[in-house]
């Protein structure tokens, strides 16, 4: 009866109202909260809340913008009535909702799918604080149907954020509205991957990331291989998703976080799982899985974002820098060296090898550790599976080597020139080099000095009270080198020049003067051991045809005669150093070649032979590392690059002072250009070689007078 007079009512007052129907003309019956209908055999309230109705997003619309063609008359309305039509007005409502694919479809009407969230009456715009869809509220909304993500959603990093008020802290809408995990505008995974990405990226790529890194850290991910992969179509390929998950991403130092130390291995091993479980079988791994978290992993070789090829020069873990960038951190390391027992020194050797310097000076095809120790499967020597057992090195070196044997594992690995314990007779050879250096160029700068004071002082005396001697002086020149002995040196000085420079641009390849070298070309390398090897040719062959000339040629015969070290050599050279200490008054009568000239020239004999001999076992090294073994190569190699030094700094203090810085001959002796020297220069440093000529010429023109 109380619901037939309520119709009755409603009907009387409808009835006037029909020309405008308002809100409080519908509220007239729906205020009642006992207002009932049966739908579909249950019963629908049809109660509406005036309070409610003006606090929601659709306060300024009346009933019938959404309860449209209704006839006011008719009590109740309709037999059927018409759903409300939420896209008559909000008509881009599918592309704003595409993360909730069933709203789109057309197997459910939109409306209800809207009123699930919405809400009817009580819709709330998400921009007024505390509503349900507000950005502190909306992920525990998502949660009354999505439970479980919603609850590890909460236990994350960007859910703690969002709990403790944190500025922009991402929520379920935040992402799901750029990210739409089975809907998208590119249907293929790997462009679902980028769309991850660039999500990702919206935040933790501008310039205040909020992990605390630097953005360009996080960016590196767009040019790593990963990214590269996606773009060309890899949809396999790891994007932010794959390393560091989606609702329960946690950060890099949490324990459970993905990306943490002791779990990387099982992230990566997502993707690469064949090259995880060697890694898990290596000394490194298995360091790590017994807690060790200072063992290397994954991240620490490859690094974290910026993850490049192997074969990219960029890399660490390219050919070029996986030995200084990777290994050394940890291998050169003081710290780590003491507190796990690691081998002190081992990059030092490397370093100072030929392979070292090569990989330094920027060969790629040189060996580095992984050469030789391996990649993911590094291993310690006294494990038979190592590659560096001594029971496999003929076959690790052999992978370079071909047709390594058993003598290229005779020696040790890493030698180095300082520690004994490396190589005895290495680091004996190196300390009787240094010491030969040493006395050898310590001598000669101490006899130039004294020679170049007491000419100095000669020299001034002379200037200013004229010379010290009343003999006459003429103006004539005297063949001191013929033009073949000028041929023959000035190709042995720019072979010899070109062999410095070459070989210790090898030796040294960050020196201020290589770097800049380097730079011009990546062939540097390549081209600066042609020339090397091109000098070396040179200097034997005009070596050789220098044998030829002494022993067959008539001028040849008599220069080795008088370059023959005589026992007056020896008096002559203490008669000069008591002359220039000032004991003694008179100065030793040199001849042609006196001891400074046959010093340097046997010198240069004795150099020659042992940078060739030495020159050459380097040079084929397969061979003689096959014959003589590695020890006896490191050995030559040693002799080798001590004679180099010996060699330029004799050159440098001895040859330059004598030609050049001597004040008797500055600004340079002539001779070596025009084969020529003055008498006065004769007078000077040859006076019994100018007294024969002279006594020769005199006996010449008195037979011509006859």
């Amino acid at each position: 009866m109380h619901r037939l007079f309520l119709i009755v009512v409603c009907s009387f007052l409808l009835r006037g109202a029909v020309s405008a129907q308002t809100n409080e003309t519908c509220l007239g019956c729906h205020a009642d909260n006992t207002l009932t209908m049966e739908k579909n055999g249950r019963t629908v309230s049809l109660f509406a809340k005036d309070d409610v109705l003006k606090k929601s997003a659709h306060a300024k619309l009346s009933c019938v913008t959404c309860h449209a063609k209704f006839d006011a008359e008719n009590i109740p309305h309709k037999a059927k009535i018409q759903p409300v039509q939420c896209q008559s007005c909000h008509k881009d409502f599918g592309a704003k909702h595409a993360f909730h694919a069933s709203v789109v479809s057309t197997g459910k009407d939109p409306a209800e799918q809207c009123k699930e969230c919405h809400g009817t009456h009580d819709v709330v715009s998400p921009k007024v604080a505390g509503s349900k869809f507000s950005a502190a509220n909306v992920a525990g909304f998502c949660g009354t149907c999505h439970a479980p993500e919603q609850e590890i959603y909460a236990a994350s990093v960007h859910g703690t954020a969002l709990a403790g008020k944190t500025e922009n802290a991402p929520n379920c809408i935040k992402c799901h509205s750029t990210l739409m995990p089975t809907t998208s505008a590119d249907s293929t995974q790997a462009g679902r991957k980028i769309a991850q990405e660039k999500m990702c990226l919206a935040c933790h790529g501008k310039k205040d990331t909020p992990s605390g890194v630097t953005a360009e850290y996080v960016m590196g991910y767009e040019q790593s291989i990963h990214a590269q992969a996606l773009k060309k179509g890899n949809g396999d390929a790891a994007t932010c998703i794959n390393c560091h998950g989606s609702h329960e991403i946690k950060k890099g130092g949490d324990p459970e976080s993905p990306v943490t130390k002791k779990n990387i291995q099982s992230t990566c091993a997502q993707c690469h799982t064949d090259i995880a479980a060697t890694y898990a079988t290596s000394i490194h791994g298995t360091a790590l899985n017994k807690g060790n978290t200072q063992a290397p992993a994954c991240t620490d070789c490859h690094g974290e974002h910026k993850i490049l090829g192997a074969k990219d020069v960029n890399s660490p873990v390219s050919k070029l820098h996986v030995s200084a960038e990777v290994c050394a951190p940890c291998h050169n390391s003081v710290k780590m060296s003491e507190k796990f027992g690691l081998a002190k020194g081992r990059n030092d050797s490397y370093l100072e090898s030929y392979h070292g310097l090569a990989v330094r000076a920027g060969e790629t095809e040189a060996a580095n550790c992984a050469s030789c120790h391996g990649v993911h499967d590094i291993l310690p020597s006294s494990d038979s599976r190592s590659r560096i057992n001594k029971a496999n090195l003929a076959a690790t070196c052999g992978t370079c080597h071909p047709g390594a044997n058993d003598n290229f594992t005779q020696g040790a690995v890493h030698v180095s020139t300082s520690a004994p314990t490396d190589s005895g007779l290495v680091y004996f050879v190196s300390n009787m080099y240094i010491m030969l250096i040493i006395v050898t160029i310590g001598g000669m700068l101490l006899h130039n000095v004294l020679d170049f004071v007491k000419k100095s002082r000669r020299r001034l005396t002379h200037r200013r009270h004229g010379p010290e001697h009343d003999d006459e002086i003429g103006h004539s020149l005297y063949v001191r080198m013929t033009l073949g002995e000028r041929l023959q040196h000035g190709t042995l000085a720019l072979s010899f020049i070109t062999l410095v420079f070459t070989g210790f641009a090898l030796r040294y390849p960050d020196a201020f003067w290589v770097q800049p070298i380097r730079n011009l070309s990546p062939m540097m390398f390549e081209i600066r051991g042609i020339l090397h090897r091109t000098a070396a040719v040179i200097l034997v062959v005009v070596s050789l045809y220098h044998i030829y000339y002494v022993l067959f040629v008539p001028r040849g015969k008599q220069l080795i005669r008088d370059l023959f070290p005589k026992v007056q050599d020896a008096w002559d050279a203490i008669g000069v150093a008591k002359f220039n200490l000032g004991l003694s008054a008179e100065k030793p009568l040199l001849d042609r070649f006196s001891y400074i000239e046959k010093a340097e020239y046997w010198a240069l004999i004795w150099g020659t032979i042992v940078m060739s001999v030495t020159g050459v076992i380097l040079w084929l090294d397969n061979t003689f590392l096959g014959l003589l073994g590695k020890e006896w190569w490191d050995v030559s190699r040693t002799i080798h690059y001590y004679e180099a030094w010996l060699a330029a700094l004799s050159i440098l203090v001895w040859h330059f002072y004598f030609i050049i810085f001597n004040p008797d001959i500055y600004p340079m002796n002539l001779a070596w250009i025009r084969g020529t020297i003055s008498e006065e220069e004769m007078y000077d440093e040859h006076p019994l070689e100018l007294q024969r000529l002279q006594e020769e010429e005199e006996r010449k023109r008195r037979e011509d007078e006859k």
